[in-house]
């Protein structure tokens, strides 16, 4: 059995708090990306049954594409397509793939494998803008829809926001599907977020201010903080990733106004 699908349990008797959320898959902006750490295909399945309509992407993440035979990722991938689930290689491993000398090679075999989305970082390696716009027309050019990630993963080695936003810009300007801002699981002192876990809402606002398109940023949020800052700041509507499975029904209920931090907004008519 499959969540939501068929009549809703509410349905016709309550309705969200927080309106104007888009629920029919797939949607354009508004997804929800979480990564697969390691989900057993049982797991993976159990993930499909609860939450598959509230899904949009899922990131094999960081390299753990190399540690899983063929076949077993062949049907962990067909799951998630077949519950209307795209799937991307984590940036870690196209990271690895560039430093080797195998960009290429990986490409053709991600798409053997059934990946249809790749995911562009340098987050841990140094990648020049040319070598940068060279991956994403191949990766293009091959039919993959190209997610890129802006931002380093070291708290040392965070870049400037003047160079994050003219990173984000390169990218959305050669037609990428969405641009990732990192912020690591740990959401702490990486990327918009400070050593506290908090959003710098300077950060965001002067990226809104630099005239970036929301609904084509990605924010990678996996704390209930963060994703609270970002529905509070964008709506319902808002790209987050980093997602963890357990917490997408969660999640869900904060872009609607069903738990009570989004709902104290819309009682106090801030929505």
């Amino acid at each position: 059995m499959q969540n939501a699908i068929g009549k809703m349990a509410f349905e016709g008797i309550l309705t969200h708090p927080m309106t104007g959320r888009i629920m029919e898959k797939p949607r354009t902006y508004g997804k929800t990306v979480c990564s697969d750490l390691g989900l057993s295909l049982t797991e993976v399945e159990h993930v499909i049954s609860n939450c598959a309509p509230y899904i949009d992407r899922v990131k094999i993440a960081f390299g753990t594409g190399v540690i899983y035979s063929e076949d077993y990722l062949k049907a962990k991938l067909a799951a998630y397509h077949n519950a209307n689930i795209v799937v991307n290689t984590g940036g870690t491993i196209g990271e690895i793939a560039w430093m080797q000398g195998k960009y290429a090679e990986f490409l053709e075999q991600a798409k053997k494998l059934g990946f249809t989305a790749i995911e562009i970082s340098d987050g841990t390696i140094h990648i020049s803008d040319d070598d940068r716009c060279r991956m994403i027309d191949m990766v293009m050019n091959m039919g993959f829809e190209c997610c890129t990630e802006v931002g380093k993963k070291m708290e040392d080695e965070q870049l400037e926001m003047k160079e994050t936003i003219r990173q984000i810009k390169r990218d959305l300007s050669l037609g990428v599907s969405t641009c990732t801002v990192e912020s690591r699981g740990s959401a702490k002192g990486v990327g918009v977020f400070d050593k506290n876990g908090k959003v710098k809402a300077d950060d965001v606002e002067a990226m809104m201010a630099a005239g970036i398109d929301q609904t084509r940023l990605t924010w990678e949020a996996p704390t209930k903080d963060g994703q609270e800052f970002f529905i509070n700041y964008f709506g319902s509507n808002v790209n987050l990733a980093n997602v963890r499975v357990n917490e997408v029904i969660a999640l869900e209920g904060l872009r609607c106004g069903l738990r009570g931090d989004t709902l104290a907004r819309v009682v106090r008519g801030l929505v």
